[in-house]
């Protein structure tokens, strides 16, 4: 049976205590014990049902991640403070002094920056590889490498990572998969593709707002046990946890998930097209122009499109910063990192959120100056959007 993301949100009926449609927000840091022995065995992880700290986890938090894990098809996940307070308990939950990690070159900048100048601290160290050479991919690993890490769809160059045939890799040479899916929840489910651990930050499309930061770690059962335990859980220790009232918000943003990726999805394709037709290098994975357009469209779920993010170059920063300046002041959207907000966001990467990258190494992967990252809006009329993005384009040059 095809697997349906939205539904297994939907299907989750959730009553507050008091009979609310909305469960009960649990808002305390400590929890009482009616015995000491329950105290005890929650300690020691032997106590189902108990909550002990919120660090640990609050039935709050429980509740989102529940609907994550239904959304991505896995055991259970847990949800942490930020996008990078669930990439890096990961990695180090996984990886001890003297291992080694296989990463996709384009990936986002603070992942980067982890994995570039702060593992190493901790003599752990990457191999970044373009993820779309399997053969490069393979020839990385050492017999000390415990992870291969990707993102479903690449920042900020919607490079589009092959989960199934990656797993596979990954299971020969007995590593953990690792997959952020930030850029195309509900479109692609790595999980069901052969990920073993799938990552989102949730402040992006999931909460779609852009009013609070959060992260999940969607695994096994196991996994997340491992994560949380109090004695060595990175995790727990670490202590990226939550807070209940945000994971109260981000719940209810769940439900419209669906609705919203599918909006952003057509405004994106509508766009990508309209940009390649006037003859802006346009990458989009919609695109029959894109490389892995077909690797996309075999792991898509149909209904959800090709996701909302999409890069032109202007041809240069200063064009850039120039077009930028001038769709914010037509209140076309607004020049700011992140994605997923219902107003149109743009940004250059290559001089923020990649900045982290050298610029050799930019311009090895072939992140320029001009590229224009776009997190497409939930524009009702995206024609006229069009058309007033045209029109600055054409006062600043850029197309004629």
């Amino acid at each position: 049976m095809k697997f349906k993301p939205a539904n297994n949100i939907q299907d989750l009926q959730y009553f507050g205590e008091f009979g609310g449609v909305n469960p009960s927000i649990s808002d305390s840091s400590t929890y009482t014990f009616l015995s000491a022995k329950t105290m005890f065995d929650t300690f020691e992880g032997n106590a189902d049902g108990c909550y002990l700290y919120s660090r640990h986890s609050t039935p709050s938090n429980l509740y989102l991640g529940e609907a994550l894990a239904a959304m991505e098809g896995t055991e259970t996940a847990n949800v942490t403070a930020s996008g990078m307070g669930a990439i890096t308990p990961v990695i180090m939950q996984l990886c001890g002094s003297g291992d080694h990690v296989v990463s996709s070159r384009t990936i986002y900048g603070g992942t980067y920056a982890f994995l570039k100048n702060f593992a190493p601290r901790f003599n752990v160290k990457t191999s970044f590889v373009d993820i779309t050479n399997l053969e490069a991919v393979e020839a990385a690993i050492t017999p000390t490498t415990k992870i291969l890490y990707c993102e479903s769809v690449s920042n900020p160059l919607l490079e589009v990572a092959d989960i199934a045939a990656l797993s596979k890799i990954a299971k020969k040479h007995h590593l953990k998969l690792v997959v952020d899916n930030t850029f195309s929840p509900l479109s692609v489910s790595p999980a069901k593709l052969g990920a073993d651990v799938v990552l989102h930050s949730l402040t992006k499309f999931i909460n779609g707002s852009s009013d609070t930061v959060g992260g999940v770690v969607c695994g096994t059962q196991e996994f997340i046990d491992e994560l949380r335990n109090v004695n060595d859980g990175a995790c727990m220790l670490l202590g990226s946890t939550m807070d209940s009232l945000r994971a109260a918000s981000i719940l209810k943003n769940l439900r419209t998930l669906h609705i919203r990726m599918q909006q952003h999805s057509l405004n994106a394709s509508y766009l990508a097209e309209k940009f390649e037709g006037l003859g802006l290098k346009t990458v989009y994975p919609g695109l029959v122009s894109h490389p892995s357009h077909k690797l996309f469209k075999s792991m898509m779920n149909e209904q959800y499109g090709f996701g909302g993010m999409l890069t032109i170059d202007a041809g240069s920063l200063e064009k850039a910063n120039a077009l930028m300046e001038l769709m914010q002041e037509k209140n076309l959207g607004y020049l700011a990192v992140s994605l997923g907000f219902y107003k149109t966001l743009f940004s250059a990467p290559g001089s923020s959120t990649s900045s982290e990258i050298p610029e050799e190494e930019q311009a090895e992967m072939g992140l320029t100056d001009g590229l224009i990252r776009f997190s497409i809006g939930l524009d009702a009329d995206i024609e006229r959007t069009f058309e007033m993005m045209k029109a600055c384009m054409i006062e600043l040059d850029i197309i004629k």
